[in-house]
């Protein structure tokens, strides 16, 4: 259970930052960047649920954010050394998300009209949000392949970020009429 009754504690002030297993590091670490931009994917679909109509979705997106906390948890405490146990406090990302976020996407994707060229962000107001949140969500990909280069990471937790931007763009072609009201790419239109 969290409990804060003081949002500031003055900890921080020297540029590290606390993990959840109590070890501090550089907030301009690999992990903190990663975890910062899961965040950062979190507010985006926040602000592209304060545009949608439909309760569907929303109620999608809302069990998301909250699978987005549980992320940043994971990438917050650092996995065990080889055959030592995971922290009693470790908070993982598991399979069953996964399949439930792809199982979203699919029944989504089944009321899309197939693509028939790459599209530009935009169309309505939660379908441009959720443009920018799926590239968050990459930003926050790339940065877990960072970290991952030098530590390891729950492999389910990449797994996770990495069908959430598939899930974004979905939901994004879905909010635009199911995908009839999309902003086509003209190649070369300009020219």
């Amino acid at each position: 259970m969290v409990k804060l009754n003081k949002i500031y504690t003055r900890t921080g002030d020297d540029g590290t930052t606390g993990l959840v297993d109590g070890s501090r590091l550089s907030k301009d670490s690999a992990r903190v960047d990663a975890f910062g931009d899961v965040d950062e994917t979190n507010c985006t679909i926040g602000i592209a649920r304060l545009h949608l109509e439909n309760t569907r979705l929303d109620r999608m997106l809302a069990r998301i954010q909250n699978e987005l906390f549980d992320l940043g948890a994971d990438l917050a405490t650092p996995l065990p050394a080889k055959g030592e146990a995971d922290s009693e406090y470790a908070l993982r990302l598991v399979a069953t998300q996964i399949a439930k976020l792809e199982a979203d996407l699919d029944a989504l994707n089944d009321d899309l009209e197939p693509l028939t060229s790459f599209i530009l962000p935009g169309g309505s107001a939660p379908a441009t949000y959720l443009h920018l949140a799926r590239t968050v969500a990459r930003r926050a990909e790339r940065r877990m392949v960072t970290l991952a280069a030098d530590t390891p990471v729950n492999d389910q937790a990449t797994a996770y970020i990495n069908r959430l931007s598939d899930f974004l763009f979905v939901a994004a072609r879905w909010c635009n009429e199911q995908g009839r009201n999309d902003v086509l790419w003209v190649p070369g239109a300009s020219r």
